[in-house]
């Protein structure tokens, strides 16, 4: 059965978010695995360069990923001397993820490069129109969440 009008702009909608997400993400890991990282291992590097040691379970948070997720991320940023883990003084069961100085001279030297690739990627579109792209994407993305 046919959907009305409203379903299919919804559902062109849906398409041509999923495209440009698809075709923005395949650049941006590119990038990032010219540095040997997938996307989710630089999120978990760009997170602590940005806002500082943060528990896994705020890093799980901000990078969308499960609690096993982010345990095998930091892991793997560990075994190679970027990520460390520190106990929490208020509660024994959680941690802290933080950069090492190796992990933080790492991503200084590499986070320009990728904000440039970022910005190519996103180049089809004028910084204004970025601007209203993302405020209305917001809009759409708290609705959805209910």
């Amino acid at each position: 059965p046919d959907v009305g009008p409203a379903e299919r702009e919804a559902l062109h909608l849906w398409v041509i978010l999923s495209r440009a997400y698809a075709a923005i993400a395949a650049r941006a890991a590119a990038d990032v695995a010219r540095h040997d990282l997938t996307l989710a291992e630089f999120g978990v590097l760009e997170a602590l360069h940005h806002k500082g040691r943060m528990l896994l379970g705020e890093v799980q948070r901000s990078l969308l990923v499960s609690s096993g997720g982010v345990t095998y991320l930091v892991d793997r940023l560990e075994r190679r001397g970027f990520v460390r883990r520190e106990a929490c003084p208020d509660d024994r069961r959680a941690r802290y993820a933080a950069l090492t100085p190796a992990g933080s001279a790492f991503v200084a030297r590499i986070f320009p490069e990728h904000a440039a690739a970022v910005r190519a990627a996103s180049s089809g579109l004028p910084v204004e129109a970025q601007r209203e792209a993302a405020r209305l994407l917001r809009q759409l993305g708290l609705a959805a969440a209910g």
